[in-house]
């Protein structure tokens, strides 16, 4: 018989090692390194199991999916990142920043499914009954079909799931339940990988709907093992910044929907609303035209929002003037300055303050925002309002071109229906080309208004 060799496993990976290491060579995960005893030389078999006639394999057309089918929760902006609602037997984890909204959004749909006579037990592992109580007061939450309890232990929730008999389950959070099977603190990731696949399976058994929140780390990743998302049939990522009202909520996997969805909603005194039509959450309420200003139609998932973007250019006497940006990309704006400097002929920008920004604390990644950047400088620059009814979207190329967009017939559509008239996309060609028919329908736009005032 094999004598047992004394080794040490990571509890993250797998990894294995003679010495102990604080920190794993193939995953470098800090602390999951743990002693075990392993048998070596001696070969494991696996007997064949045959299924029962419920688990038998069948032909793919004779598959039932009528438990598969998506039920509303009440919240339309999160029914449409999840595909249409909440299937039956999902794992769903939700992910934030501390203090984005994460358990009164799931307060609030737990209260919504609820109020249409299914049973929801909410098990919060991080509050108190009365912590969670005070806030479904305050946001309108209470209902008689909603279960809540306090606790900690795997078992324990198991055995309140057996209890209560919900149509869903809500845990608040994963990283917080522990479990006697698992050895570590809760939050590691033996205990949560335990918890999850616990949870999971009781899903899946019992055709039971399980929401989970998840933590984040300081860079933005879910904590915890990466078997965590896996696991999971449905990954949403709560996102909002705490200087504004504004959250959005994003399906980073969905394996019954789309994954390019985004619901929009916003923080209130009395909870969360949803906003199903944000299109003015990002435009300035200035009825004059202002210098300095152009709209533009970015994508956010499929849904098309107007973003409003903002630019001041100021003279300055310093050896390096300053680039000072707010929700948008610095890199692309010290590209776009370099290429109007450039290519549109604006030559005096090495000698000003420029200062760019967006309107309602939106951040602007894609390249898509470049064409209104550039208009909103020139604009600046030249003293020279862009008319209200002017949108414009386009990518800029470092030769001065304006390059297509994805979506582009859907954003048309957006401007058009929002009256804006004048659109200036991959049509102008270049980008010097783009700033004059900005600034020609500047001018016609100030006739006008001269001429009504007449």
């Amino acid at each position: 018989m094999a004598r047992p060799v004394s080794a040490f496993r990571c509890t993250e990976c797998g990894w294995t090692t003679a010495k102990w290491a604080g920190r794993c060579a193939e995953c470098q995960q800090w602390g999951t390194v743990v002693d075990v005893a392993e048998q070596t030389g001696i070969v494991r078999s696996l007997s064949a199991v045959a299924p029962t006639a419920s688990r038998a394999a069948r032909p793919i057309g004779e598959v039932d999916t009528e438990d598969a089918a998506h039920r509303p929760s009440g919240i339309a902006e999160f029914d449409r990142v999840l595909g249409g609602g909440i299937v039956a037997g999902a794992a769903i984890l939700l992910s934030g920043e501390p203090g984005v909204g994460k358990s009164t959004l799931l307060l609030e749909v737990a209260a919504r499914v609820a109020g249409t006579g299914r049973r929801v037990l909410y098990v919060s592992a991080e509050e108190s009954t009365a912590q969670v109580r005070l806030r479904a007061g305050r946001t309108g939450a209470l209902h008689d079909e909603l279960f809540l309890a306090a606790e900690t232990d795997l078992a324990t929730i198991l055995g309140q799931v057996d209890q209560v008999s919900p149509e869903l389950l809500i845990v608040d959070s994963v990283q917080t339940v522990s479990s006697s099977l698992s050895d570590g603190l809760p939050g590691q990731p033996s205990q949560v990988r335990e918890v999850a696949s616990t949870l999971i399976r009781v899903a899946k058994e019992r055709q039971l709907p399980v929401l989970l929140v998840g933590h984040v780390t300081k860079d933005g990743s879910i904590a915890g093992p990466r078997l965590l998302e896996h696991l999971v049939d449905v990954v949403c990522q709560f996102e909002g910044d705490r200087q504004t009202a504004l959250r959005f909520v994003r399906a980073l996997k969905n394996r019954f929907g789309p994954t390019d969805e985004v619901g929009c909603f916003e923080m209130t005194g009395d909870g969360i609303a949803e906003v199903p039509d944000p299109s003015g959450l990002f435009l300035s309420r200035s009825r004059t035209a202002v210098s300095g200003t152009c709209v533009t139609v970015a994508l956010e998932g499929r849904r098309a929002l107007p973003v409003e973007v903002q630019a001041l250019v100021v003279s300055t006497k310093a050896p390096q003037p300053r680039r000072v940006v707010n929700g948008v990309d610095p890199s692309r704006v010290a590209m776009i300055l370099a290429v109007l400097e450039r290519r549109a002929g604006l030559r005096q920008l090495g000698e000003h303050d420029v200062y760019v920004s967006t309107v309602g604390g939106v951040r602007l990644i894609e390249p898509g925002a470049d064409l209104a950047i550039a208009v909103a400088i020139a604009s600046a620059m030249r003293d020279r309002a862009v008319p209200h009814e002017l949108a414009a979207f386009g990518e800029i190329s470092l030769a001065g071109e304006v390059r297509p967009v994805t979506s582009a017939r859907q954003r048309h559509s957006e401007a058009r229906r929002l009256g804006y008239t004048t659109i200036l996309d991959v049509e102008a060609g270049t980008v010097h080309a783009a700033v004059e028919r900005a600034m020609i329908a500047s001018r016609s736009s100030r006739e006008r208004e001269l001429d009504a005032a007449f």
